[in-house]
């Protein structure tokens, strides 16, 4: 089924980019509350490996002087979810998510969470539909602003977790691998980070390094949930 005009020909226009099949466009904005069809879930698998690789090839030609650990974190910002959350606002994608009206009514189009969802499962629909070139156009688009903008390169969440319990004379965070699966050349972990008298954090990533950011964002973002200053 071809993707030439119709409902989703404001999408296209904003995208730069024209489906060959509409139906993989659809099924990138069906949030998982409508059910008895496809939903955006294995799209955004795709997109989020997809997405990952073509920042962090980005990143290794926009900064040739920079370490592995300046990189990993400047690729930890482009890739977190509100990032991903902003550009769908600027794909415009918020208005064209299918989803139930019970989650619209709870401001579904709005969260950061859906929207940085929808955004990778969109990527994958045009990696799938057009290929990793097509995908590689979009992502550079969209995330441009980011790329060039030096502030990317702040904090990560494992060094702003790390002053945060120094501040209160808390011990140094333990990171503790809880599983390791896939092939020598592509593990995939899982790692707890334990802050003493809280509960631990899970993380996982293509990488320790990876999997020990995302923990500590999990904790740092239960910190700000619970109204701590961080």
């Amino acid at each position: 089924m071809t993707g030439t005009s119709g409902q989703y020909s404001d999408v296209y226009q904003t995208l730069g980019y024209i489906f060959k099949d509409v139906e993989l466009l659809r099924e990138a904005l069906t949030h998982p509350s409508l059910e008895g069809g496809k939903q955006y879930q294995r799209l955004e698998f795709v997109g989020d490996r997809v997405l990952g690789l073509v920042i962090a090839e980005w990143l290794f030609e926009q900064y040739p002087d920079v370490d592995e650990g300046g990189l990993a974190s400047r690729h930890t910002n482009m890739v977190r979810k509100e990032t991903l959350a902003e550009v769908a606002k600027v794909m415009q994608l918020p208005i064209f998510i299918h989803m139930a009206k019970s989650t619209e009514d709870n401001d579904g189009r709005n969260k950061a969470t859906i929207l940085a969802d929808v955004c990778e499962a969109v990527i994958g629909a045009v990696n799938q539909d057009g290929g990793y070139g097509a995908a590689r156009k979009l992502v550079r688009k969209f995330w441009q602003h980011y790329i060039s903008q030096p502030a990317i390169a702040r904090r990560d969440a494992k060094t702003r977790l790390q002053e945060w319990v120094q501040a209160r004379h808390i011990p140094t965070p333990d990171y503790v691998v809880t599983d390791r699966t896939g092939p020598a050349h592509e593990p995939f972990f899982t790692i707890e980070v334990r802050v003493t008298d809280m509960p631990p954090y899970t993380g996982k990533g293509h990488s320790k390094r990876e999997a020990e950011q995302n923990a500590a964002a999990r904790l740092l973002e239960n910190l700000t949930r619970g109204q701590q200053k961080i």
